[in-house]
Formats: C-alpha cells, sequence, structure tokens
C-alpha cells in the first residue's frame, strides 16, 4: 500500500446550539444534569438535516442526552424539527455513520444513542491521509510524540497485571518470530500498543492509540519483513518493560524512540528500494 503524500485533522462543522438549551456551556462536563430534558427547534435550512445532527450533539453535549437513550419516534421527531420524514431520515443516517447513534428495527427498535464508534477516529485519520495534507514524517513524528506520552503515564499508573500482560506479548512475540509465522507475529506485536495504553487507565489515551496504530499497521504490511527488525524490536520491548517496572519514565521513553528512529529508518530504505 503507498501512503498519500500528505496526511490533515478533521475540520468539524460546529454545532449550532438551540436557543433553548437550558445550558450556560453544553461543552463543560461540569454542568451535566440529569434532570435535563432533550428540546429541539423547528429548523429552517437548505440543509436542514446538517442542523437537526447539530441539535442532538448539543443534547449529548449538555448531558440531555445519553448513551443507551432512546431517541423519539421519527413522526414525533419530524414534527418538532418541522422537517419532513426523509429530512430527519438523512440526519439519522448521518448521526448513525458517524458512530453517534444505533438504528434497530423491529417491534423494540428505533433510534438509540451509542457511545460513539472509535472506528470513525481511524477512519477520518486515515481518510486525511489518503487526501494528503500532512507528510508521512508528519504522521511519524506525531505518533512517537503520543507513545512518549503514554509511557509517562504508563510509569505512573501500571499495575503489575499490566506489566505482566506486556511480559506475556513480549512472549507470544518472540515464539512466532522464531515459528516464522509473521501473520500471528504482526498482531501479536501491534497489541502490545494496546495493552501499553490500557495501563495509562486514560481511555481517550486507548482510543488515539487504536486510531493510530490501525494506521500505522497497514503501511508495515506493505513493506517487507525482516528478522534483524524483530529482534530488535523484541529486545527494545524487554527493556521498555524494564524501565516501566522501575517506574523510569526517561529510560522508558528513550528506549522507545530509539527503536522508532530505527524503524523509520528501516522504512525508508524499503521504500527506496521500491
Amino acid at each position: 500500500m503507498r501512503f498519500a503524500r500528505d496526511f490533515g485533522l478533521l475540520r468539524e462543522r460546529p454545532a449550532r446550539l438551540p436557543v433553548s438549551l437550558p445550558v450556560e456551556n453544553p461543552f463543560i462536563l461540569t454542568t451535566m444534569n440529569d434532570t435535563l430534558k432533550p428540546t429541539y427547534v423547528p429548523i429552517k435550512s437548505p440543509r436542514a438535516f446538517e442542523h437537526i445532527c447539530d441539535q442532538i450533539r448539543a443534547q449529548l453535549a449538555s448531558g440531555a442526552l445519553k448513551p443507551g437513550n432512546k431517541l423519539p419516534p421519527e413522526r414525533e421527531l419530524a414534527v418538532q424539527f418541522g422537517v419532513s420524514r426523509n429530512v430527519l431520515r438523512e440526519a439519522l443516517r448521518s448521526l448513525e455513520i458517524a458512530g453517534l447513534i444505533e438504528l434497530k428495527k423491529g417491534g423494540n427498535g428505533g433510534s438509540f444513542i451509542r457511545g460513539g464508534n472509535p472506528n470513525q477516529v481511524s477512519r477520518a485519520l486515515q481518510d486525511m491521509l489518503y487526501a494528503g495534507t500532512f507528510s508521512y514524517s508528519d504522521f511519524t513524528e506525531g505518533r512517537a510524540l503520543i507513545l512518549e506520552g503514554t509511557i509517562k503515564l504508563a510509569c505512573e499508573r501500571a499495575t503489575e497485571e499490566d506489566l505482566k500482560a506486556l511480559e506475556e506479548n513480549v512472549r507470544l512475540t518472540e515464539e512466532y518470530t522464531r515459528a516464522q509465522d509473521f501473520d500471528k507475529r504482526f498482531d501479536t506485536a501491534r497489541e502490545f500498543y494496546r495493552i501499553l495504553a490500557l495501563s495509562t487507565k486514560n481511555q481517550f489515551v486507548v482510543v488515539t492509540s487504536d486510531a493510530l496504530e490501525k494506521i500505522f499497521d497497514e503501511f508495515l504490511k506493505s513493506i517487507p519483513h525482516r528478522p534483524q527488525l524483530h529482534e530488535s524490536l523484541i529486545a527494545s520491548r524487554k527493556r521498555i518493560i524494564k524501565h516501566l517496572r522501575a517506574r523510569d519514565a526517561t529510560k522508558a521513553t528513550r528506549e522507545m524512540t530509539t527503536y522508532l528512529v530505527g524503524l523509520k529508518q528501516h522504512i525508508v530504505s524499503m521504500k527506496a528500494k521500491g
């Protein structure tokens, strides 16, 4: 797979809030109140479905809507928004694609609020990468910075269970490498980053890490597997775990950076050879 030249940030349209929304700033989580009720105002716009999406997002931000809540029936919602059911369905499909609602059919069906779909983060970043706003060098640099922060948090928060999970992951990676089962080795090596992210106890870090690693892995699959690269990875990860156990964030991040620099040089070399 060949990466696009550039990579950019998703620019999302700012939410338009209904004037009747009973909060001062719905984006401050501390203002959430269980007594809030979702309220909607009629829409008059050529792109009405976007305004519907904005209002529903605003209700989520305020806490008036929460994951698991069911939206009113289509007929009722269409009346509240002052739009046709076709326009409403367009808005609901857009929110479904974004991972904010789930549309269920049947007697107990309807439109249900969900907690978002982490895969959408990866997909959006991937689209921007292919569209070409950031260089591959920018992407790897940003990934390295995020990994550095992840390691620092892991040094503070990783439990013995987390460290044992990392050690088991490295053991399996080494086992699959010796067996030359590179497909299993690849999947297992990727899981190391997820275990590391989980050890931070920060869900935002986990979602961000998953998105970046999914993109990076697709690129790695397009270059040759080389034994010396596998061996350096295993040795490096053993040292990282050693430093994590010692709660030495400086040495752990230095080790990760050293490995990533070597990996980047290897990738550049492979790309130059065609």
